[in-house]
Formats: C-alpha cells, structure tokens, sequence
C-alpha cells in the first residue's frame, strides 16, 4: 500500500498549540518488505498563523508532501489526504503526546498510533531517492521498439501504464491509441471501420534517446507509431458537437495545491464513481473524465493553473463508463454520494455543464490494421 500524504490541517486556536512538531508512528503492512511502514509528520505554524505540515513515509522513498489542513475538536484529530482517498481519524492523550488512531485508504483500515518525537526519539529520515533524469524539453522521441500484439485479456483487464522509459498498453483498440495520442474523446474521432474499436491489442514501447519523456513526449511516439504501424492518415475538422464544459463554480476552486508541481500526475479510479488525483493539473482531469468517465468530449475552460490534489465521490448513471465496456447499476434511493454535477461543485468547486459548441474532429481517411512486429 502507498502511502503518501497530503494532510488537511484546521483547529481551535487553543487546540491546535499542541500540535506543532514531529509526530510518527508504524503501519503494520503484511506486504511491506518488513510486514511495516514508518510514516513521519512535521507539523509547524506558517507566517499566517495558521498550521502547516508535511508528511513522509520513510520506508517508501521518504519524499515529503505538503499538508493543507488538520481539524483537532475535542480532543479528536483528523487528517484528510484527498490525493490518496486515504486519512486518518484518532484521539489525542490528555498529555498531548500520543494520538490513537486508525489509517483509512480505500477498503483498508489500519491501526496507527502517531508519537510526539523527541530530538533522542526521532528516527532519521534518509533523503529522498533522486528523480530520474527527464528527457530534453525539446527532444523529438519515437520508440526504439514496440510490439504490438493482439490481446487476449479479458474486457477490464485494460488500460495504460508508464514506467521510466517503458510505455505499455493492454486490452486496447486503435480508437483508444488515438484519443490517447491525440487528446481526444470517442466522439471526435469518425470514418474509421469498424475494426478500429473492436479489435484490441495489448502494445509495448520503449523509447530511444536519454532520459524518462514526459506524458506529451509520450504522445509524440504514439503518433509515429499510428503512422507507422497502422499506416494512418488523417484531417481534423471543426464540427459542432454536444460537449461538457468545464468551468469554476461561484465558489471558486476546493482543490487542495499539490507540493510536487513538477511531478507526474496519478489520477485513477478506485470504483465506479470514485476518483482519486495526486498532482494532477486540469488538462490530466480533462482527459481522464472524457477518456473514462463521460459520454462526449469535455472543454476545460477553468483557466486553473498548476497541480492539484483531490477526492472525487459520486453516484454514476447509465449514461457513465461506456469507454469501459461496463454497465452501471442502478442507484438506490439512499445513495451515499451526489451525482456527478454536484459532487464536482461541491467537492472540488468545478462545474460542469452540457451544451453543442465546435470542437476538433479527426477525420480518418485511411487505416491498416498494424503491421506484424
């Protein structure tokens, strides 16, 4: 289980005087490398005067991240990390030097008791394992090799995956390799035959030059690679379509600021109708809600900058996740979150709208199925 943390910090000015300084405790983790993980968090006052904090987990690359808020009523502390759908809820001993508690992150819930370091009790923290080296910002990568394969995977084993200089997908067809090269929803995409959706392949790559490339990188070698492989030809056009937009609420954003601006997004589903994001820019929450959540393209016109944190819950409805090939049941009268609407309003202080309006349009003009490898 990854542990890692952006905090929520808000208390009772009286309160929260107890809180400042380091407080760490053990996760007892089966499948960690030694059945545990340490979890650190350093608390301290910020020039507002307001609390502030970061957390680390020192047995899983001890890199720090940022805290929001922390609320502390009553004796009772809870810590909310929505870039992880995980927190942690426990109560503070009348000495102010323990909190007892319990480590929630999806279905897992875990006993954790948080200590009040001292300068003999605080365990050391190694820095940080160094980030692989990026790529040039203005390398023109394609892939050294790529395979590509027809899939044998059963219908949800599906999906794409980046690791350093290895790109992979599973269980996907040409359309899904084009929305992903090209930003674009099912919707966007006509003139292809039939194959182009039902076909699935399971394709692997990986990238020359130096370097780990970026998403956009990514999409660079993607594209090569339609051209190459499946010999694609295409146009783009404007067309009027029926789109979601995508704007800030009157509220304006809720959306917790991540600390790693400069990393790249995590931003997946738990289940149908949960979502978590961990540095995740707009353009990131774009794509990933038109490419598996909604049924027509989505226009981001937010104008939020930078990398965010967040915890998405909602009841879907049929008219969500038909890019996954599955079908949503119905909800029942005591559903435990909103719809989609409101829970973006009111959980991340977005808004969403359905309207036409002119969108891009990739007119296939002529395809092949992929080359043998």
């Amino acid at each position: 289980m990854r542990i890692l943390a952006t905090v929520l910090l808000s208390a009772l000015p009286l309160l929260a005087q107890g809180l400042p300084g380091t407080w760490q405790g053990t996760l007892k983790v089966p499948q960690a490398p030694k059945g545990e993980l340490r979890v650190v968090f350093k608390v301290s006052t910020a020039d507002t005067g307001t609390l502030k904090a970061e957390m680390v987990s020192i047995d899983q690359g001890a890199q720090a991240f940022s805290a929001s808020t922390v609320t502390l009523r009553d004796h009772v502390v809870k810590i909310v990390m929505p870039g992880l759908g995980a927190g942690f809820e426990g109560r503070m001993s009348p000495d102010g030097k323990t909190i007892a508690g319990t480590w929630t992150q999806g279905q897992t819930s875990l006993v954790l008791t948080l200590e009040l370091a001292t300068a003999q009790t605080a365990w050391a923290i190694p820095e940080a394992a160094p980030k692989p080296k990026p790529m040039a910002a203005n390398a023109d990568p394609s892939f050294e090799v790529v395979t590509i394969k027809p899939s044998r995977r059963e219908g949800l084993d599906k999906g794409f995956g980046m690791r350093g200089r290895r790109f992979t997908v599973n269980n996907e067809g040409f359309i899904e390799l084009v929305t992903l090269a090209y930003r674009l929803h099912l919707r966007q995409i006509v003139g292809a035959p039939s194959w182009a959706e039902s076909d699935k392949y399971d394709t692997e790559g990986e990238a020359d030059g130096e370097g780990v490339p970026s998403l956009d990188q990514y999409r660079i070698m993607l594209r090569k690679m339609l051209a190459d492989r499946f010999h694609l030809v295409f146009h783009m056009e404007k067309r009027e379509l029926p789109v979601y937009v995508l704007t800030v609420a009157k509220t304006g954003s809720k959306m917790t600021k991540s600390i790693n601006q400069d990393e790249l997004a995590g931003l997946g589903l738990r289940g149908l109708g949960s979502a978590v994001g961990r540095s995740a820019n707009m353009e990131n929450f774009r794509n990933f809600m038109q490419g598996f959540v909604l049924d027509r393209p989505v226009l981001d016109q937010t104008g939020l900058e930078g990398r965010y944190d967040f915890q998405l819950d909602w009841t879907p409805d049929d008219f969500q996740f038909s890019g996954l090939g599955v079908k949503v049941p119905p909800a029942g009268e005591n559903a435990p979150h909103p719809d989609l609407f409101t829970a973006i309003q009111q959980q991340m202080g977005l808004k969403l709208e359905a309207v036409r309006a002119q969108a891009d349009v990739m007119v296939v003009d002529h395809i092949e199925k992929p080359s043998e490898n």
